[in-house]
């Protein structure tokens, strides 16, 4: 493999961890917050509505950073193009060859 290739394997290595950690941390939010229901229905005083402001507090806030996790996991190659980051890559490469001659 040259280095090109090496390089191009790496970038879509280092994407599909960030993809992995993403669904990973949705796995996570989706069965914690399912356990949260689970024992907030239980804990309930009979005749007592769960739709309560506390009741949705943590899916709330920690939703609002799985949404932020995913932004910063999908949207930079949506939003800058897919070849964004070999593009960067080879700038900052030439950039640091220049600082070394």
């Amino acid at each position: 493999m040259n280095a090109q290739e090496e390089i191009k394997y790496q970038e879509a290595l280092k994407r599909v961890r960030k993809i992995k950690g993403f669904y990973s941390h949705l796995l996570v939010y989706i069965v914690v917050n399912i356990m949260i229901v689970v024992v907030n229905i239980q804990n309930l005083s009979p005749g007592e509505s769960y739709f309560q402001y506390k009741n949705f507090f943590t899916a709330f806030f920690w939703g609002i950073g799985l949404v932020a996790h995913g932004f910063s996991v999908f949207l930079p190659q949506w939003f800058l193009g897919s070849n964004w980051e070999e593009r960067k890559i080879r700038e900052l490469m030439e950039k640091d060859k220049k600082k070394w001659e």
